[in-house]
């Protein structure tokens, strides 16, 4: 068996492993080569050595690769595997640069034994609504029928019809915010290995006219969390996996909604059993994922309670400029607002202006020059200017240390620690688009976050499994300002989603399907 500090030995199983990430927001920028150069574009023995070590890798890789190490022999055959930062759909021509050397790759490798799809789900192209399946029934093609083909997906994903019909098996992440991507994996590993042993595999899928914004989706409390429970319970005995996929309503897809699909072992009514359960008690709770959000006003007010020391510390998001959903992590608005409340002990990140950080590391740390935030003006990227002093400088390069991004490489770019004249307000600004959803972003600045009084960040929510030993939930406030990933569904013109859908539309109507067995 294969040691956790080098490549898999050479032997037993041979499964092939890519995918692709992508959380596509259909009303943000199309996403390109480049913004895949920045994150993860690894191919062939990098993946291997990267399975080992903190690297850029999607997490499930190490997972993937350690649970096969632990439980027998193999021999990994990696192909490709891409990842970039939320984004806009990808460019046809960068996925069919992806689809070229995946297959390729494959037909050379044959014969393999089994396949590793490692890919969000959530993609899409801008040529191809379910980009996703269009990789997995090209993988099917090229191995044949018999050959056990496995997926791992985000749980913001969109899942097709065709998808589940050409895999064995689809395993999402059971958490929100997002820290079982190793876990995921293991669990597919374990799938395969169980069906290249012979598991008789029964599945049922169904799918909700039910997409929710994604911050009503919190897998920590709400009714979101509660159906996960109830699939966490009732996956026993021939059950061996429950995925409840909320989907991600901005990649506003046909494929796009609740869905729950089920894997048993050689036992197809209990399989539909539990579909059938999971999506009544989904549908039931529609109501309670309408949420109110914070205004602006009422965030600036709570900073400013905080700051003079009559409520606890808050932690005010700024849900609609996520850089986790697409959006460019530069709108000003809260910015603005806290900068001209003068408030004192406020820290703000990440913002991301490549432009503005390059500046502020020329000056140097303890410089002060007039600051141009959005030089270079967009839909939701107003201009914004005020004298600065430089506080600190990094490279941006960090381990992760808690919640979702715990031991993965983060790269932010060349970034600055800036603190604005007058008000005091401390930005973080960086290169590359990412969001704050790890202490460590802001701590490798020197800021002392148990210091501060008032912590804004750019993030939909991923950030209350870093941020909690921080702020609990009742001091987390969702503020709404504009931007591409607004909460407030009415905002948007969707054309791609099938409607009716709930919440967008208040009276949808839905019934069980008669037969949820997938064949």
């Amino acid at each position: 068996m294969q040691t956790m500090d080098g490549p898999a030995a050479t032997r037993g199983p041979r499964v092939a492993i890519l995918g692709i990430h992508l959380e596509a927001n259909r009303f943000a920028p199309v996403t390109v080569r480049a913004d895949f150069e920045k994150e993860c574009w690894a191919e062939g023995d990098a993946i291997s050595r990267g399975a080992y070590a903190p690297s850029h890798l999607p997490l499930e890789i190490s997972g993937f690769y350690r649970r096969m190490d632990e439980t027998g022999s193999w021999t990994p055959v990696p192909l490709v595997l891409a990842a970039a930062q939320p984004g806009g759909p990808i460019l046809q021509e960068v996925f069919d640069e992806f689809m070229d050397l995946a297959a390729t790759g494959l037909a050379a490798a044959l014969p393999v034994d089994a396949v590793y799809i490692c890919s969000h789900g959530g993609s899409s192209t801008t040529a191809d609504d379910d980009n996703d399946g269009t990789l997995a029934l090209r993988v099917r093609a090229i191995v044949g029928p018999s050959v056990p083909i496995v997926v791992t997906h985000d749980l913001h994903c969109g899942i097709s019809d065709r998808m589940v019909k050409s895999v064995d098996g689809l395993i999402a992440y059971k958490t929100n915010p997002h820290v079982d991507h190793r876990e995921t994996a293991a669990k597919a590993a374990d799938f395969l290995r169980r069906k290249l042993a012979g598991m008789d595999v029964r599945r049922s899928f169904i799918r909700l006219p039910l997409s929710p914004p994604g911050v009503a989706m919190s897998g920590l409390a709400g009714p979101y969390a509660d159906v996960l429970a109830l699939a966490r319970d009732l996956t026993k005995g021939p059950i061996f996996d429950v995925s409840v996929t909320g989907g991600f309503v901005l990649t506003d897809l046909p494929k796009c909604g609740f869905t729950i699909g089920v894997i048993a072992e050689g036992d197809q009514k209990a399989a539909d059993q539990v579909a059938r359960q999971v999506a009544e008690a989904a549908w039931a709770d529609r109501q309670r994922y309408l949420r109110p959000l914070t205004t602006l006003y009422d965030g600036v007010a709570l900073a400013r309670a905080a700051a003079i020391g009559d409520t606890p510390p808050v932690l005010l998001a700024d849900i609609s400029d996520n850089p986790g959903g697409g959006a460019r992590g530069n709108t000003t608005w809260m910015l603005h607002a806290l900068h001209e409340a003068r408030i004192p002990g406020v820290v703000l990140g990440l913002f991301t202006d490549e432009a503005l950080a390059e500046t502020a590391r020329q000056a140097g740390a303890g410089a002060r020059f007039h600051a141009v935030f959005n030089a270079v003006e967009s839909e939701f990227a107003r201009r914004f200017e005020a004298g600065v002093t430089v506080e600190a400088i990094s490279d941006g390069s960090a381990i992760g240390r808690r919640g979702r991004d715990a031991g993965r490489e983060i790269t932010l770019g060349p970034s600055a620690l800036l603190r604005l004249d007058d008000s005091g307000l401390r930005v973080v600004v960086t290169s590359l688009r990412e969001q704050l959803c790890d202490p460590v972003m802001l701590e490798m600045f020197g800021v002392d976050i148990a210091a501060m009084r008032c912590v804004v960040l750019k993030s939909r929510g991923h950030f209350r499994a870093g941020f909690d030993e921080f702020f609990s939930d009742e001091r987390i406030f969702e503020v709404d300002t504009p931007g591409l990933t607004s909460a407030v569904l009415s905002n948007y013109r969707f054309r791609g989603i099938r409607r009716p859908f709930f919440p967008l539309d208040p009276e949808t109507t839905w019934q069980l399907p008669d037969d949820c067995s997938v064949r």
